[in-house]
């Protein structure tokens, strides 16, 4: 079909519903070149096995209204309700009984965001570059190469879409990306190579996207230079998958110790505060991040390297 033509679909939640909350946690920063926030609707670029696409979303009264555009339009509409949240459970969660149990800071977050949905996009490599590219950097750093790396080697979205929007290479294109480019996006060699690695099993990687989340991140881990944090990382996005936690982050242990005790713990800390809610501890972390609660900025920050001056 012509770029300019739109396919639509819309799509209306069993009950309260957030597109915001819902699908920003997808964007890789606010200069994410591949999903743009633009007049109220939220814009992603991205191919599938049909060709490229560009998604539009909005809300409209109780619904949620998509339209797409390019050769792959019509397998984006195909992955819209996993997308917006459809497969994700809160039930259990919700209950009576689990709600009582609950802090009450994550009790009252909930309580205020009723229409929070884990999204699952499906595309395993969408998230698993980024996710890379985010190893042991700042996110400063890791956004200004992917930004830069997706500038020279990606194309235009399709159809009547934000200038800002692009698509990532396919892999073919990232395999091809010559080393003075990544050096020149300040990307270190150990991510690159990594990056290339996980590409020759591309195949390998698409079907992941079909096996459970932790299926998934087994699979990623085998790869060298794929660890716990790459792997969650990746199956929250791909997957939705509401239990995985980013052990290892830079953060997140100490954000959620002060969240729920008042003081930083380490990764060991974090995971036995989120122990009772084995199942939903990714739950309870998005609605810690809703909560208000925010980490003191004491002592140094991770300083950014750049690897164009070396």
């Amino acid at each position: 079909m012509p770029a300019s033509t739109a396919l639509s679909r819309t799509w209306r939640p069993p009950g309260p519903y957030s597109l915001n909350a819902t699908v920003g946690v997808l964007r890789r920063s606010l200069t994410d070149p591949c999903m743009v926030f633009e007049q109220g609707a939220w814009w992603l670029a991205f191919n599938t096995a049909q060709g490229a696409a560009t998604l539009r979303l909005h809300n409209e009264a109780s619904e949620v209204r998509a339209s797409a555009f390019g050769p792959g339009a019509e397998a984006a509409l195909e992955t819209l309700p996993a997308l917006l949240g459809e497969l994700d459970d809160w039930s259990e969660f919700d209950s009576e009984t689990f709600q009582r149990a609950l802090p009450p800071l994550v009790r009252e977050a909930r309580r205020r965001n009723p229409g929070l949905r884990l999204p699952a996009t499906g595309r395993v490599i969408d998230a698993l570059v980024p996710a890379i590219l985010e190893q042991k950097v700042t996110g400063k750093e890791a956004f200004r190469g992917y930004r830069a790396l997706i500038s020279w080697h990606g194309n235009p979205a399709p159809g009547p879409a934000p200038k800002a929007l692009r698509l990532a290479p396919i892999v073919g294109t990232w395999a091809t990306i010559p080393s003075w480019d990544w050096h020149r996006a300040g990307v270190g060699p150990q991510r690159s190579d990594t990056v290339m690695r996980a590409l020759q099993r591309s195949s390998g990687l698409q079907r992941l996207g079909q096996l459970s989340a932790d299926q998934a991140s087994a699979g990623l881990q085998s790869i060298p230079g794929i660890g716990p944090w790459t792997a969650a990382e990746v199956v929250q996005h791909s997957h939705g998958d509401p239990d995985s936690i980013s052990v290892g982050d830079y953060h997140l242990a100490s954000f959620v110790g002060i969240a729920l005790t008042g003081s930083p713990v380490d990764d060991d800390g974090m995971l036995e505060l989120l122990e009772p809610w084995r199942g939903h501890r990714q739950r309870v972390v998005r609605l810690l991040y809703l909560s208000g609660v925010t980490k003191p900025r004491h002592g140094p920050r991770m300083s950014v390297r750049d690897y164009r001056a070396i």
